[in-house]
């Protein structure tokens, strides 16, 4: 089973991305910041990162661009999930490593299309 890390600040999408990759035979873990995604990371690095952009410690970009820089940070497969959807910090997140990117709202259609598009399911 592949193991994708949910970052972000909001206990309610964490709980609504859970229930969404559950149902697509995903085990998951969970961070409420970039800070607590990183530590996760170097315990056991995931398959995915559904990473949000705006948390308090450490931000999406931060956490990002550190993971990219850990030992075997460059495999896992990173979907930034935001409200940011200008062409500035989409262009950003991909410069950092991100594979792809979804806006908030989502649901399960948009999150199995992504995780699609970039070879996950």
């Amino acid at each position: 089973m592949k193991q994708c890390l949910v970052v972000d600040d909001s206990s309610v999408i964490r709980k609504v991305a859970r229930r969404i990759l559950e149902d697509m035979n995903f085990e998951i873990v969970e961070a409420e910041d970039g800070q607590k995604a990183l530590d996760e990371c170097r315990k056991t690095m995931p398959d995915a990162i559904l990473l949000d952009w705006n948390m308090p410690v450490m931000d999406g970009l931060e956490f990002l661009t550190s993971l990219r820089a850990e030992e075997g940070g460059e495999s896992p497969v990173v979907v930034f999930c935001t409200t940011e959807n200008d062409v500035a910090h989409i262009a950003r997140a991909i410069r950092a490593g991100a594979n792809e990117y979804i806006m908030k709202p989502f649901d399960r259609e948009i999150v199995e299309a992504k995780f699609q598009e970039v070879g996950l399911i």
